[in-house]
């Protein structure tokens, strides 16, 4: 799609241009996570394991903003590909603890490299404190 081809009106609506660079970088993450057979799903979880430590499936979704129906399905298969461990909460035996294993730190690496091929692709019109800029915005519009 040509941007100048677009009305003019259509393009300054900052939510149209969101939209549509949503719609691009979604296609760049599914690109790159099929190329290092990955899913945006596992980085999100692999992070939040790796910044926040051991967690319960339903905390590890709400951080992440995973629906816990697809939160089951994402850490069955960590668990299968070794990069995560689930065991009982020592401190409550009703819920499970998920933890990132030395495997899923070096997938998080792998997936973490990737991703960010993306920002460099998908951004590569901005400066590095453009792209600083950008983020914060997007940051305090998601508020």
């Amino acid at each position: 799609m040509e941007l100048e081809e677009t009305p003019t009106r259509l393009r300054s609506k900052p939510t149209w241009l969101i939209s549509k660079t949503a719609v691009q970088a979604h296609r760049l993450i599914a690109e790159a996570m099929t190329a290092v057979d990955g899913r945006a799903y596992h980085f999100a979880i692999l992070a939040a394991l790796d910044e926040f430590g051991p967690g319960s499936q339903v905390r590890i979704g709400q951080r992440c903003g995973i629906d816990q129906s697809d939160m089951h399905a994402m850490v069955k298969e960590l668990i299968e590909q070794g990069h995560v461990a689930r065991a009982p909460d020592p401190g409550d035996r009703r819920r499970n603890l998920i933890t990132l294993t030395r495997s899923g730190r070096r997938r998080l690496e792998k997936l973490d490299s990737a991703l960010s091929s993306v920002q460099s692709d998908l951004l590569t019109g901005l400066s590095s404190t453009e792209r600083d800029h950008l983020a914060a915005l997007l940051t305090r519009v998601l508020g």
